[in-house]
């Protein structure tokens, strides 16, 4: 037993690279996710994800399955789609999350379309999925830093991004940092899905940012515990989809972000914290 959970990381190199850039995505990406499910925008990163896709295709289509060119590309239009989501939501009566929406179709369309004029469908299925087996040393420097980048911004905004969650209205008027705080919580989305993108896909790296969130929810609150309990599931989650992905030959992203969903589903029946379990089985009180 032994000798399964770990050969496969002594023997081969590419699982050791895919381990540690799964632990960086865990580590960038996951505090991230828990700040977009406070601020009820977990859709919102599911519609960033998909926004990078025409920027990384533009980049693949210059320069084929480049590390530099699809990432400067998403990470241009991820902003891009963030600016003018927010602009229009600004000067017309159309809704964030309808706004957002809208660019999120148009992204993904967009962007398999543009991958589909040059590449073949092994080539979209690894824009679309990632190859998170096949990440070189480049790869993971670039999640190395996304990932010390975000915890460097996250201790320099930590208290107004906390404040915004809890009372965005009172760090307005109170304070200058609101628009500031929002659109660089925005940018470091977008910078942490482009590095998810690299190993996991466009449709898949928002799992290890939103699944861990959300099972970690049930189990803990504050914020700090929040973030560190998510950070666990999300590196449990990539260790095991990872093994399941080497011993039973399953796609490794799906695999990943399955075992998330599998601890998320349990998290929602067994979670300490308004879970099926606390409110169907409530536990009995002391009587003196």
């Amino acid at each position: 037993m032994i000798d399964m959970l770990i050969t496969p990381f002594t023997d081969f190199a590419f699982m050791r690279r895919a381990l540690l850039g799964c632990i960086a995505i865990s580590v960038g990406a996951t505090p991230i996710g828990v700040f977009l499910m406070l601020r009820r925008m977990s859709l919102t990163g599911d519609a960033m994800a998909h926004a990078i896709l025409p920027g990384a295709a533009v980049g693949f289509l210059i320069s084929g399955l480049s590390l530099g060119a699809m990432t400067i590309g998403g990470l241009i239009a991820g902003m891009a789609v963030a600016l003018l989501s927010g602009f229009v939501t600004r000067v017309t009566a159309l809704k964030e999350d309808a706004s957002m929406a809208a660019f999120y179709l148009i992204s993904l369309a967009a962007g398999v379309l543009i991958v589909s004029m040059r590449g073949s469908s092994v080539d979209l299925l690894h824009v679309l999925f990632g190859t998170v087996l096949a990440l070189n040393d480049d790869a993971l420097a670039l999640l190395c830093a996304i990932t010390t980048i975000t915890w460097f911004a996250l201790a320099v905004l930590f208290r107004p991004l906390v404040l915004e969650c809890a009372d965005p209205q009172f760090l307005r008027s109170v304070s200058g940092l609101s628009a500031v705080t929002h659109f660089a919580f925005l940018a470091l989305v977008v910078m942490n899905l482009v590095a998810g993108f690299q190993a996991l896909g466009t449709l898949m790296s928002v799992g290890l940012m939103i699944l861990p969130a959300a099972a970690a929810r049930f189990w803990v609150q504050g914020i700090g515990p929040l973030i560190g309990v998510a950070i666990v599931v999300a590196i449990l989650s990539s260790i095991t989809g990872l093994l399941l992905s080497y011993h039973h030959a399953l796609p490794s992203g799906p695999a990943i972000i399955l075992v998330a969903g599998v601890i998320y589903a349990a998290s929602v029946i067994l979670g300490r914290q308004g879970s099926l379990l606390t409110r169907y089985l409530p536990r009995p009180h002391l009587h003196s």
